[in-house]
């Protein structure tokens, strides 16, 4: 049993320095990973490496689920410091942390909402960590219905495909939320992370300095657009 876990240990440590060898390699090589190239930078042959990832995918998959996690354990962890009751305060929280989160891991954040990698699809168990985040505010919505202060938005009916698509994500993140009004969130999420992607892709060199107030002022905005009480 002792041989076992001593086992367990080191290829979990092996494991960990892989993946923090292809970070490195994120930085400079985008997710354009190579098995041999992170082999080479640890002194292993490439077969050392296959004994723990068959292929570069499934390193991909890796890195990507730790991103997600680690992505949505920031969220959750800043937007649980505000007040239950402070809903505009709870989502100004997970926002910024979106955005801290991304400016301080760029590659990482990249790998994740970047361009896609050529030939690489994700495979059905990345959708739980990629859908914390997303939780979060869900979740805010869902308790400022339940408290009664989020209104109904008076916005044109969806239309029918666009209705399904809502509806469904309602189920996972948000099902006491209106359409409207998810349908109000999920735009505003979009917003987020454009906003985000522009900052750290370079979109505000020359046009936006004061990024830090200008973030705040837009998150605001987006809060009132989704009717949270301040």
């Amino acid at each position: 049993m002792k041989a076992n876990s001593i086992r367990a240990r080191v290829r979990a440590e092996m494991t960990d320095e892989i993946k923090d060898v292809a970070r490195r390699h994120l930085a400079t090589d985008g997710a354009n990973l190579s098995l041999r190239a992170v082999a080479r930078d640890l002194g292993m042959v490439s077969s050392a490496v296959y004994r723990y990832f068959a292929s570069r995918d499934d390193l991909l998959t890796a890195l990507i689920l730790d991103a997600y996690n680690a992505l949505g354990a920031a969220v959750e962890d800043a937007e649980a410091q505000a007040p239950r009751d402070a809903y505009t305060a709870r989502f100004l929280a997970a926002s910024a942390a979106v955005r801290d989160w991304a400016l301080s891991r760029p590659h990482e954040y990249a790998l994740i909402y970047g361009s896609p990698v050529p030939g690489y699809r994700a495979p059905q168990d990345t959708v739980p960590a990629a859908v914390r985040t997303v939780t979060v505010l869900g979740r805010i919505l869902n308790d400022a219905v339940a408290a009664g202060v989020l209104p109904s938005p008076a916005d044109p009916p969806l239309p029918p495909g666009p209705a399904a698509d809502v509806r469904h994500i309602s189920e996972v993140v948000g099902p006491d939320v209106p359409p409207a009004a998810m349908a109000r969130g999920l735009s505003v999420w979009v917003a987020l992370f454009g906003h985000v992607s522009f900052e750290l892709f370079g979109q505000f060199e020359n046009t936006i300095d004061a990024r830090d107030e200008f973030f705040t002022h837009q998150m605001r905005a987006h809060a009132r657009y989704l009717g949270l009480p301040e």
